[in-house]
């Protein structure tokens, strides 16, 4: 009796150990394209790790209406091995109509539990979707829009430390220097586009303690929950307000030595950074770029006596690049950047859809290597950094009209020139603390005229120098848009350009102080037209538009 009550028990372990799905959730009652569906699951494993996919993962396999297959990773939420616990999937629909899906729990790399396959109907929505290169000029959402990022920096809120040697006290306002602050300012100020990172002291997702930010609560969990709470906060806060993030990723919690490059345990650590971060936050169209490494090329010799070699570190990205592609069912757009020193293979990564250097104390340069590097490499080319000057130790307050000329000339040259997202400067505390924040809706305006005239398409004519002076024009539709700046030591009376064409034109100037174009007046032009009566004197720039 003793032997069939021992079986008995047994096998009652044995079923109540096994893994299995009990139940399915959808949070949102309504299913629309383009809006955000979450799902809880309850369901019964064994794991180490349930953040570890070689110990346990969980999957929602899609079917679009239009036939397409889509795997999206689910994460870890609650509980423990052995018991009940839950996890959840962020699903954004692309399309219109019927979806079919199943969830899949693997053990082990083995299938251990599999729901019975249901649906949902997504009705057309309001949103525009996820944001898609479209050419080396614009990036698309999923309906069709074109769309152009306007902005700068805001890579990290205050800290509670700050290294800078003239601007400690500002950098570490807490108050002012966070993202409930910085957000909504920059979008009241025609922002739409900026870069964030993922460090130590910003979103340590998977640091247990030592933040330098007041933010975060250490912990011994395997991800930080303060952490992941706060960029769960940030994403929903860029989504209302309508803003795109580069989020640059890092290699999270562990240093980027050659062995983070080469060894295969280094690598799937990083795989599962990646699943998390795109199953918790890929869902969401506020992400504009997933970026992998700020100035690789720093890392790469960061160790003077231990250079990583260049090819090791493009192999990384072409299987990471790879990898990330595989895992995102939404398909956002992916890329990584350099300071100043190329690694030879690094632009010609496949699955790296836009190239990206940062550029400091050589803002003169910025057109050339946009058009340079685009045509050279077939591939939108973003100048994710760009300023007057980029030692910290400096006290900017000392060329204050430079760094300043720089901003608004970076702003331009984005605008005026084939890349899909303005050259963004650095220094966020500063120019907002000089009043430099509101000049970004200056340039939106323009951009967004521009693409509301071409509808999305940009023919950028012939560039004029005189000396220091430099001329843009960029046709779109039947407006044209015309830069001027002077950097020349004399004032700048005239500028000529080529229109292609004969014609009675109306020009415009724009009127940067009040944010608006002046009362148009009518010109002829014989092929060129020459805008005269400019009085530009040096540093400064105007901006037409000719009808």
């Amino acid at each position: 009796m003793k032997r069939v009550i021992s079986a008995l028990i047994l096998g009652l372990s044995a079923v109540m150990m096994s893994a299995q799905i009990t139940d399915v959730q959808r949070k949102d009652q309504k299913a629309r394209q383009y809006d955000p569906v979450f799902f809880e699951i309850t369901l019964t494993g064994n794991w180490d790790n349930p953040f570890l996919q070689e110990d346990a993962a969980l999957d929602m396999i899609l079917t679009s209406p239009s036939g397409k297959e889509l795997t999206l990773p689910c994460f870890f939420k609650s509980g423990e091995s052995g018991s009940a616990s839950i996890w959840e999937a962020r699903f954004t629909p692309q399309e219109k109509g019927t979806y079919s899906y199943i969830f899949r729990y693997k053990e082990d790399g083995k299938t251990a539990s599999e729901t019975a396959e249901t649906t949902f109907k997504t009705a057309k929505g309001k949103g525009k979707g996820i944001l898609h290169t479209a050419d080396n000029s614009t990036l698309v959402y999923d309906n069709g829009e074109p769309f152009r990022g306007v902005g700068i920096n805001l890579c990290w809120e205050s800290r509670t430390n700050d290294d800078s040697k003239f601007f400690k006290a500002l950098h570490e306002e807490h108050e002012r220097f966070n993202y409930d602050v910085m957000l909504p300012d920059f979008a009241a100020n025609g922002g739409n586009f900026t870069r964030m990172w993922m460090c130590s002291w910003n979103f340590p997702i998977n640091r247990k303690d030592r933040f330098n930010n007041h933010r975060y609560t250490a912990t011994s969990e395997y991800m930080n929950p303060s952490a992941v709470e706060h960029l769960d906060e940030v994403i929903a806060l860029a989504e209302d307000l309508d803003i795109k993030i580069m989020l640059c990723m890092g290699q999270g919690d562990v240093r980027a030595d050659r062995g983070f490059f080469n060894d295969e345990d280094a690598k799937v650590r990083y795989r599962n950074y990646l699943r998390y971060i795109v199953a918790r936050w890929g869902y969401s169209p506020a992400i504009g770029m997933w970026e992998f490494f700020n100035e690789i090329d720093n890392v790469q010799h960061r160790d003077r006596n231990g250079v990583i070699p260049a090819a090791e570190i493009v192999a990384w990205h072409d299987q990471m690049s790879t990898y990330l592609k595989e895992i995102d069912p939404f398909q956002h757009i992916r890329t990584t950047s350099i300071s100043h020193r190329d690694l030879e293979g690094l632009n010609s990564v496949r699955n790296l859809d836009i190239n990206q250097k940062h550029i400091y104390n050589a803002t003169h340069s910025v057109p050339g290597n946009i058009e340079n590097y685009s045509r050279k490499f077939g591939k939108p080319y973003v100048i994710g950094e760009v300023g007057y000057e980029w030692d910290w130790s400096k006290n900017f307050d000392d060329f204050a009209d430079g760094m300043k000329m720089d901003f608004r000339r970076g702003l331009w040259y984005g605008l005026f020139c084939p890349t899909p997202v303005t050259p963004m400067s650095w220094w966020w505390e500063w120019f907002d603390e000089n009043g430099m924040i509101p000049y970004i809706r200056n340039a939106r305006l323009i951009s967004d005229m521009m693409l509301e005239a071409g509808d999305g398409s940009f023919e950028f004519l012939e560039t004029v120098r005189n000396g220091k002076a430099e001329t843009y024009t960029v046709r779109c539709g039947k407006k044209t848009f015309v830069y001027v700046y002077n950097g020349s030591d004399e004032v700048l009376d005239s500028t000529s350009i080529d229109l292609g064409r004969t014609a009675n034109v109306k020009v415009s100037g724009l009127d940067t102080e009040n944010v608006k174009l002046t009362k148009a007046v009518r010109m002829a032009a014989n092929g060129s037209l020459t805008l005269s009566g400019l009085g530009l004197a040096p540093l400064e720039e105007a901006i037409f538009v000719i009808e």
